[in-house]
């Protein structure tokens, strides 16, 4: 997965698990705040990434995602059980897992094999 759909997945999760408000999620590989504007609720998420410059839509279903990322044209499906979430990246064709705790998240990619690091 690309850093900004990862960053994006990661600021989602981190919100819904969390029941937080916010605008950006701190992501620690690119050492920097991506802006994110928009709206989650119970049955849609409607997103902006100021930094990558594209929407990230989607429909929810209980705790179930699927959204389309317009920056690189593909859908992502992931859901959430508890504080973890899993799903898949349709644009790398790869799995990723997470967990969230606090306003912390930590997302493991399977294409590059590594746990990624955010905060909201």
């Amino acid at each position: 997965m690309k850093n900004n759909p990862r960053a994006t997945i990661a600021f989602i999760a981190g919100c819904i698990i969390s029941n937080k408000q916010t605008s950006s999620v701190y992501d620690y590989l690119q050492s920097k705040h991506i802006l994110i504007s928009g709206t989650i609720n119970e049955s849609n998420i409607y997103l902006y990434d100021h930094d990558q410059g594209c929407h990230l839509t989607g429909n929810v279903s209980n705790s179930s995602f699927n959204l389309y990322h317009y920056g690189d044209a593909h859908h992502i499906s992931f859901e959430i059980k508890g504080k973890e979430f899993n799903g898949y990246d349709y644009g790398s064709s790869f799995h990723f897992s997470g967990s969230v705790n606090g306003n912390s998240i930590s997302l493991y990619d399977y294409q590059h094999s590594k746990h990624f690091n955010y905060s909201i």
